[in-house]
């Protein structure tokens, strides 16, 4: 998933539900600004990136981390490790996007995403910026993945 996290061609958008994502109020806790999640904090080999770049209208809706290009997909890789130890599970996403999911104690799901991205209108060279933006998808995401799967008919077959 995560493997081919830089392609050449990146583009990346979030979902219209994470650009729902609220962010913090100045009385919260530093550790994650910008609608970012608690659990995800700067690891070794990451800068904090408050503007995220300014790519992709990111500012003040993602918490982001950057490093240079040729280390972003280990940094990324040590993310999911990070966000595993806390009980975050990858559920999904592609090249440059990972989607995770965490179970709630009263049930349903929280939900984060975790973007790759830098700035395509320059060469991709290993020491550019590369980025990593994390954003909380707003409400109980398993809930809305329920939804969306139609039940069986009676007498298919399952697959």
């Amino acid at each position: 998933m995560i493997r081919t996290l830089l392609a050449a061609t990146a583009v990346l958008s979030l979902s219209a539900a994470v650009a729902q994502a609220q962010t913090p109020s100045p009385t919260q806790a530093p550790a994650a600004p910008q609608g970012g999640p608690a659990d995800v904090g700067l690891l070794p080999g990451a800068e904090l990136s408050p503007d995220c770049g300014g790519l992709n209208n990111l500012t003040g809706r993602a918490y982001c981390v950057t490093a240079q290009l040729g280390q972003i997909g280990a940094l990324a890789d040590a993310y999911i490790a990070d966000l595993e130890t806390k009980n975050w599970l990858a559920a999904g996403g592609d090249d440059n996007r990972v989607v995770f999911i965490k179970r709630r104690e009263a049930g349903g799901c929280d939900g984060l995403q975790m973007v790759a991205f830098y700035d395509t209108t320059k060469t991709a060279v290993a020491e550019l910026p590369g980025y990593l933006g994390f954003a909380t998808i707003p409400g109980d995401v398993c809930a809305a993945a329920a939804a969306a799967t139609p039940p069986a008919a009676a007498g298919s077959p399952q697959q």
